[in-house]
């Protein structure tokens, strides 16, 4: 889950930041959450500290009365989240050489001066970061290579449930979350390819431990969240509950 910072002194603001938000998480369905709203840069960077991840802040540039302002906040979590995703929140209209003398790289700047464009600015940040949130995944994101007949289709790694060999000899079907495909392969080549991304649950059975539900040790079985199930040997039993 990736988190929102948010560092703005002014107390009437920072309430309809949280408010806009949140609404936006929630109607969004993003997966981000508030891990930190306050108006001292020490307590944001503490949590920072913490979290160790990627995040998102939306910071005050004069932030009055505190030991820095949003720009040395900005250089500060620049040191401890180099790709995170700052945007400004200020009563300034024209912020771009500043945050360039910093070599901040901001996101955007959002004026304060008018309520609704404030909030649509936080709406259209979020919607941004999450943007590039997906296309960094696409970009970076493992396929399985099959071949079909004169067909050559590339499947999302992470969409695949778990491959099962076929009822003919050298055939297996691969179940991914919307669809399964039937190809000429070998199960042992499979799991050389993929490595330590799949487990061997059966002879028959190759399984992501991303998507199980469920591992019933009575039956020998394991529940995908797509509603399959696969058996297990005895012998895998132990590996699969260690996951």
């Amino acid at each position: 889950m990736l988190p929102v910072y948010l560092c703005e002194d002014d107390e009437n603001i920072r309430a309809m930041e949280v408010q806009a938000l949140e609404k936006q998480i929630l109607i969004q369905g993003f997966d981000m959450e508030l891990a930190c709203v306050t108006a001292r840069p020490e307590a944001l960077l503490e949590v920072v500290k913490r979290n160790r991840k990627r995040g998102v802040y939306f910071l005050d540039v004069e932030l009055k009365g505190e030991s820095m302002d949003g720009f040395a906040l900005g250089a500060e979590i620049r040191k401890l989240d180099p790709r995170g995703f700052l945007i400004y929140v200020t009563a300034f209209r024209d912020l771009a050489f500043e945050t360039f003398r910093h070599h901040l790289e901001a996101l955007d700047y959002i004026v304060k001066e008018n309520q609704e464009e404030m909030l649509d600015g936080i709406g259209r940040c979020l919607l941004i970061v999450q943007e590039r949130l997906l296309k960094e995944k696409a970009e970076n994101q493992p396929y399985f290579t099959v071949r079909i007949l004169d067909t050559v289709r590339h499947i999302p790694i992470s969409d695949i449930c778990f491959f099962e060999t076929g009822g003919r000899t050298h055939r297996i079907i691969l179940h991914a979350v919307n669809e399964r495909m039937d190809f000429i392969g070998s199960l042992q080549e499979i799991e050389k390819q993929l490595g330590n991304r799949f487990v061997r649950a059966h002879r028959a059975y190759l399984i992501n431990p991303e998507h199980i539900q469920e591992l019933d040790l009575k039956h020998n079985e394991v529940r995908m969240k797509n509603g399959e199930v696969c058996f297990v040997s005895r012998s895998m039993k132990g590996k699969l509950l260690a996951l």
